[in-house]
């Protein structure tokens, strides 16, 4: 898989929602969780929730060290 796969994704996030972060990379819906840890038994979704309403690119290479933001990992 190329870095390009691992291009972050903009989303727009509403102030006080809850969101469940896809920390495995077995998710259909990236980056946000469906559930599919489940089946291969991986770790679950980081779960957070926004703070303000705002477009954010969040990390889909699993290597942001700052989850669940992008911060530029997939391009190292």
């Amino acid at each position: 898989m190329s870095n390009k796969d691992f291009s972050p994704i903009n989303v727009p996030l509403e102030k006080g929602k809850r969101y469940a972060w896809c920390t495995c990379g077995y998710s259909e819906n990236q980056p946000l969780c469906d559930g599919g840890h489940r089946a291969k038994d991986a770790t679950g979704p980081l779960r957070f929730e926004a703070e303000e309403d705002k477009e954010a690119w969040l990390c889909t290479c699993k290597r942001t060290k700052n989850p669940p933001f992008c911060d530029g990992s997939h391009n190292a």
